[in-house]
């Protein structure tokens, strides 16, 4: 069964409920996270998204995240292996389709940590990028309603491009 792509305008109370959910996060996880980031389209002001909070967790050993499984489970969160992904351990709160929040571990030196800081704040500093990849997303969705898998593996030469720009740019100012 495929998921539906669901894409909504930009909502200021994802903000309010990223820095709300961090708090819960980071007292439940008692320190053991090193970082805990917004990332995603709900961490762009005015991009529309999938109504879905993305947060990153930074540990310095991937294998630390074992740990986090019961902590996060008082939370709401499940732990979903990804063996597609062995850079990133996974965890949904919500029902499956029908998640409120992923959260993904990531270790701090890997490139899943990096570009998916890189996207978000060469997003948050480029407003034209953010009308191109709003105008992108509502026509992949319209192309792919019932085909997420689909729909993100069409987006992904999009993020890929920022995250080049992101990183020339981070270049060229040392």
């Amino acid at each position: 069964m495929a998921e539906e792509v669901v894409i909504e305008e930009y909502k200021t109370e994802w903000l309010q409920e990223f820095e709300d959910e961090k708090t819960k996060i980071s007292q439940t996880l008692q320190g053991k996270a090193a970082y805990i980031e917004h990332i995603g389209s709900t961490s762009i002001v005015g991009l529309p998204s999938k109504p879905i909070l993305d947060i990153a967790v930074g540990v310095n050993h991937l294998d630390e995240a074992d740990s986090f499984i019961e902590p996060l489970k008082k939370l709401g969160y499940e732990y979903v292996p990804k063996v597609d992904f062995p850079n990133r351990k996974f965890f949904r709160k919500g029902e499956r389709r029908k998640g409120t929040h992923h959260l993904h571990v990531y270790e701090l030196s890997s490139d899943e940590w990096n570009n998916n800081l890189l996207f978000r704040n060469y997003l948050r500093c480029h407003p034209e990028k953010v009308v191109e990849y709003a105008q992108l997303k509502k026509h992949l969705a319209s192309l792919y309603l019932e085909d997420r898998s689909t729909y993100t593996q069409q987006k992904a030469p999009f993020i890929q491009s920022v995250i080049e720009l992101a990183i020339k740019l981070t270049r060229n100012k040392c």
